[in-house]
């Protein structure tokens, strides 16, 4: 057991690193495109949207298929989708092809999240799995890095750098083919409850409906303030604020190494005070910091606000296992998927919205706005229940309770 959790955390951890690569490639790949294939400012945003709706819709069909099939199943479903239609996008012919080709992506890319964070909750004890989960989670950051490697070596041939990442998904699909085990918890309720189906309606019974609710709710808030500023945080820098294009990259490149620290610095803090606990303080601290940054025009005030507002988007990390926590194994991948994934669909509005309220208001503004967001996202999380500080004393008493018995506490 100890062996494999260890196995676990690191497939993980490659899994949601490639799925990290294959949603940044894009945004770093778009001007390459734009200019090969003609399409207006409009057009290259409407594939990230659909790459954003393809995650969203993945909060059914991905917690649908792990939690009736198991979550190695899931996983590498979710791989080999994302891996083959991204590698599709070589001999994508026009925009209507590239835009289907990045939602059925986003199905695949989107349902990682919910798996990788499934299993953490099943493999990893109670004292440890916040920080498991945030290490899992800082494979974003850390791909948005490799992401920009391999932009570097392959761009502007964007075909080839999209065939060739595509393809390389073959490496954590191998690994997790050969190494892993299916996760007991999830064998073991699967046979206490049969063939029973597990279905979307089954997170909103009266005991689950007001935590996925409030769920979903806090990671719109959350994850429309993060895409919304992420979007255009290297306009604001370069626009209003003056910043050359190689100052810009390496104003990103330290806020990311400063999002890696914060989510695995807080992951620890999580496993000392609580899950739900440090998402308040992660929310409420990149709401605090983020209308400071807005506003600061002295350089190098904005070079060290970068890895502090990075730091605190560490929520960003802790969903996985907080999340996962708040629902019982029959319907973990299905509840935790559902919240954050609707969350991270709605959220493919932002950059949208965000453009047109900086026409009035300029990008700074805009950036206020989305720390107005992070704030709502604190004011629901307090609102959400408390788990992962005590739950291995009461899960013994609800392993065995049916899931119309329980009152929005998790099975560990």
């Amino acid at each position: 057991m100890n062996q494999n959790r260890w196995i676990v955390l690191g497939g993980c951890f490659l899994a949601y690193l490639f799925d990290a690569v294959e949603i940044v490639l894009l945004s770093l790949a778009l001007p390459s495109i734009r200019s090969d294939l003609g399409l207006s400012a409009t057009q290259g945003g409407l594939l990230v949207t659909a790459t954003l709706i393809g995650i969203g819709v993945s909060s059914v069909t991905g917690g649908y298929v792990a939690d009736n099939h198991g979550r190695k199943t899931a996983l590498l479903t979710a791989l080999i989708t994302f891996g083959v239609f991204t590698a599709a996008i070589a001999i994508v012919p026009n925009f209507t092809c590239f835009l289907i080709l990045r939602f059925l992506a986003g199905i695949g890319l989107g349902s990682v999240w919910s798996v990788v964070s499934a299993y953490i909750v099943e493999t990893w004890s109670v004292q440890s799995r916040g920080r498991a989960a945030a290490f899992v989670i800082s494979a974003f950051p850390a791909g948005g890095a490799v992401a920009a490697l391999v932009s570097g070596h392959f761009l502007p041939d964007w075909r080839m750098m999209f065939l060739i990442a595509g393809a390389a998904v073959l490496l954590p699909v191998l690994t997790i083919a050969i190494l892993f085990r299916e996760s007991a918890k999830w064998t073991t309720q699967k046979a206490a409850h049969g063939a029973a189906p597990v279905v979307v309606r089954d997170v909103f019974e009266p005991s689950l409906r007001r935590t996925t609710i409030l769920g979903t709710l806090m990671s719109a808030f959350a994850l429309t303030g993060y895409w919304g500023a992420m979007a255009w945080l290297p306009t604001y820098l370069a626009v209003e604020r003056n910043l050359p294009s190689t100052s810009v990259a390496y104003f990103v490149t330290i806020l990311n190494a400063g999002m890696f620290i914060g989510y695995n610095g807080f992951g620890l803090l999580a496993d000392r005070i609580g899950r739900h606990r440090t998402i308040v303080i992660t929310l409420l601290g990149v709401a605090a910091i983020m209308p400071i940054y807005a506003l600061t025009n002295d350089h190098q005030v904005l070079l060290w606000l970068g890895p502090l507002f990075g730091l605190f988007t560490a929520f960003f990390g802790l969903f996985g296992s907080y999340l996962a926590e708040l629902f019982p194994t029959r319907v973990r991948s299905t509840g935790a998927g559902f919240c954050f994934n609707v969350g991270r669909g709605v959220s493919a509005l932002a950059p949208f919205a965000l453009a047109g309220i900086s026409g009035a208001i300029g990008f700074s503004g805009g950036l206020i706005v989305c720390a107005g967001f992070f704030g709502l996202a604190a004011l629901v999380a307090l609102m959400l229940p408390r788990v992962g500080m005590h739950s291995a004393e009461t899960a013994t008493k609800t392993l065995s309770q049916p899931i119309g018995r329980l009152r929005g506490h998790s099975l560990k």
